[in-house]
């Protein structure tokens, strides 16, 4: 039986009183961006995702299943000058090496309910991955657009939640989201993506509103929840350094929560636990059908959960940050044996910067 021509497919996945005195959201978004609020108040988002549902949440993905053989892509190229925004701690000093990979703790999963739907139906319980980023207010998240908007409805996702540094032991609560949990504000995406469904475009930043601590009892069959106020996310956590208009060959590290089967239905991951690859990146093969011609990709078994997590260049395990040169957005099959052995991202290039700093540069404090 002859192998079938490579293919791909996308991964989609997957309480006090406001501050006063403090800016508003930045100046209106450039007319690439498309930024927009939360349908879902924060305090209901955090309230919907109780353990149960985190536990039954699946990874969310959709197989574009098309022919990649012999197809070569534009791979991105510079728009302008290269550009860069430092880390959390690494503005001015460097941080020492370390000989092991530390797993970052900015890097955790997503959770959302499709829109439009039955939020009690599990079936509709949905996550991916994501990292905070560096931003003025460090209250910034990276991620997928796919992990975001969703292109069949259009619209953005409901009761949207970021857990940073997720872990799914079989401890208390407080074990998996040990620095809070961050609701969503605003969404910011570009325009090519919301309208046209341009996965060169499959990348978004989201401001989330300080983070609670919750405390889950369960009596008489139903959650009941403590909280206490956890303050902002890159104070907690830190925030992954932004870079664009880079080499199209970096060697990166990828973070990310995959729990999807492989098209021959092995399912090596679960999704409980944060994983990585490293490789260096190179150009993929365009795909014409979702305007894909501009992704770069790295050596990966990733499989669907991960998308959204980040691509980080220059990574230094002694201080667990880099700079974000991609995003999971799309997982391949280039050898046609029905396992996916590599993962892209889009060219971050100055289109990417504009949503990043609209995105950035926006205040939210603490949920109303």
């Amino acid at each position: 039986m002859q192998p079938r021509a490579g293919r791909i497919m996308v991964p989609l996945a997957g309480l006090v009183a406001a501050l006063a005195g403090h800016p508003a959201a930045s100046a209106t978004a450039p007319p690439d961006v498309v930024s927009e609020d939360s349908a879902t108040p924060a305090e209901q988002a955090i309230q919907f995702w109780t353990p149960d549902r985190v536990r039954q949440a699946t990874n969310y993905d959709d197989s574009l299943d098309l022919s990649s053989k012999g197809v070569k892509g534009s791979a991105g190229t510079p728009d302008g000058p290269p550009g860069s925004v430092p880390p959390t701690g690494r503005e001015k000093a460097s941080a020492k090496r370390s000989k092991q990979v530390n797993l970052p703790n900015t890097v955790g999963r997503v959770f959302f309910t499709l829109p439009r739907a039955d939020p009690r139906d599990p079936r509709n319980w949905r996550y991916c991955s994501a990292s905070s980023v560096q931003g003025t207010y460090r209250n910034l998240v990276a991620t997928s657009a796919h992990c975001v908007y969703d292109t069949r409805k259009n619209t953005f996702y409901d009761n949207w939640i970021f857990i940073p540094s997720y872990w799914d032991g079989k401890g208390a609560w407080d074990g998996r989201a040990p620095y809070g949990i961050y609701a969503a504000k605003t969404f910011n995406a570009h325009d090519d993506f919301v309208v046209k469904e341009d996965y060169d475009f499959d990348y978004a930043f989201v401001n989330v509103y300080n983070g609670i601590k919750v405390g889950w009892e369960k009596a008489d069959g139903r959650w009941r929840w403590q909280v206490t106020n956890a303050g902002r996310l890159g104070d907690n956590v830190g925030g992954q350094g932004f870079t664009w208009n880079r080499s199209t060959k970096l060697d990166v590290f990828a973070f990310g929560y995959p729990a999807g089967r492989h098209p021959d239905g092995d399912k090596p991951f679960t999704g409980r636990t944060m994983k990585f690859c490293y490789g260096r990146t190179k150009p993929m093969p365009e795909t014409r059908r979702y305007d894909l011609q501009q992704h770069v990709g790295v050596r990966c078994s990733f499989t669907a959960g991960a998308s959204g997590g980040p691509l980080l260049y220059g990574y230094r395990s002694a201080s667990r940050t880099g700079y974000l040169v991609g995003v999971n957005s799309v997982a391949w099959d280039t050898d046609g044996n029905d396992r996916y052995d590599h993962i892209s991202s889009p060219y971050f290039n100055t289109d990417t910067y504009k949503v990043y700093k609209t995105a950035a540069n926006r205040w939210t404090g603490n949920m109303p």
